[in-house]
C-alpha cells in the first residue's frame, strides 16, 4: 500500500513543532538531528532536526524538519494539512488543540455539503483543515 505523508519544513522550530503535534495527536516520535549524520550547517545550526516522524496508533504519519539557513525558506504558504473522518470527538479534539495559540479561519460547524469543516492556522503558521464526514448532529 502507498501512502501519502505530509512533510512540512521549519528554520529552527522543528524540534517544538513535532513536540507540539505529538501532543496534539500522540503516538511515537522519533527524530534525528543534522548533527547525528554529521550534516554540514551554518554554526549553530548542528541540533536542529535533520528528519523527525511521528506515527499515531490509528496510522497518521507526520515528517518535519529543519530548513538550514543556507537554504530558500517560505513558512507557512506551501502546505495545508487535512485531516478527515467520521469520529467528530477525535477530529474537534484535534481542531481545538491545533488553535491553541493558533488562529481559527474557519469555525468547525456544519458545511454546505453536509460535512462539519473548519480550518485553523497553528501556532507555527501551518493551515489545517478538518472535515467530520457523516456527522451525528
Amino acid at each position: 500500500m502507498t501512502t501519502l505523508n505530509p512533510y512540512i519544513n521549519f528554520r529552527g522550530e522543528a524540534r517544538a513543532a513535532g513536540e507540539f503535534y505529538h501532543s496534539v495527536f500522540g503516538g511515537e516520535l522519533i527524530r534525528n538531528t543534522f548533527a547525528e549524520f554529521q550534516t554540514p550547517t551554518e554554526e549553530g545550526e548542528q541540533e536542529w532536526i535533520m528528519h523527525s516522524q511521528l506515527t499515531t496508533e490509528g496510522g497518521l504519519v507526520l515528517m518535519v524538519s529543519d530548513v538550514p539557513t543556507g537554504m530558500e525558506y517560505d513558512p507557512g504558504n506551501n502546505i495545508s494539512v487535512s485531516l478527515s473522518g467520521e469520529s467528530e470527538a477525535e477530529l474537534r479534539g484535534y481542531f481545538d488543540k491545533l488553535a491553541e495559540g493558533g488562529t481559527i479561519e474557519l469555525p468547525l460547524e456544519k458545511a454546505p455539503w453536509g460535512d462539519f469543516f473548519g480550518q485553523v492556522s497553528d501556532r507555527f503558521g501551518i493551515h489545517w483543515l478538518v472535515n467530520v464526514t457523516n456527522p451525528a448532529s
